[in-house]
């Protein structure tokens, strides 16, 4: 199941950057990184609703509020530079440069999580980032 939930998050991903792309022409790149974030923020908190999850907010440790925050804090400066990089460059550079964020994941899941770092993971960063060259230059 994780595998359909990770599909649909590249299909929204990509649909994002187009949509982003049509919608910040002739805004300020940070006040439409603020506006989508009201929409997300929205979103969000509509789903823990929906969901009736709410109750659950009492019971996150101090450390999962920290990384939580911590993580917040990593996708509002990602948004801001994204959003900034599509106002400036053509979303078909912008996008694959982004997406070297595969290959730095890798980097520190490995560095910091201990996760394996195979043989295939090697290639397939090594074919991401080629592959990102290859695009934007």
């Amino acid at each position: 199941m994780w595998a359909v939930f990770a599909v649909l998050s590249a299909v929204f991903a990509a649909l994002t950057s187009i949509l982003a792309k049509v919608g910040i022409e002739g805004v300020n790149s940070t006040l439409a990184t603020a506006i989508r974030t009201v929409v997300v923020l929205a979103m969000s908190w509509g789903m823990v609703f929906i969901m009736n999850v709410q109750n659950g907010i009492g019971s996150i440790s101090r450390k999962s509020w920290l990384f939580l925050i911590l993580s917040g804090l990593a996708t509002g400066a990602s948004w801001l530079c994204y959003y900034r990089a599509l106002q400036l460059g053509e979303a078909s550079k912008v996008v694959p440069i982004d997406k070297l964020s595969v290959v730095i994941t890798l980097a520190l899941a490995f560095i910091f999580l201990h996760e394996p770092f195979t043989t295939k993971s090697l290639i397939g960063a090594a074919l991401i980032t080629v592959g990102t060259l290859v695009m934007v230059l």
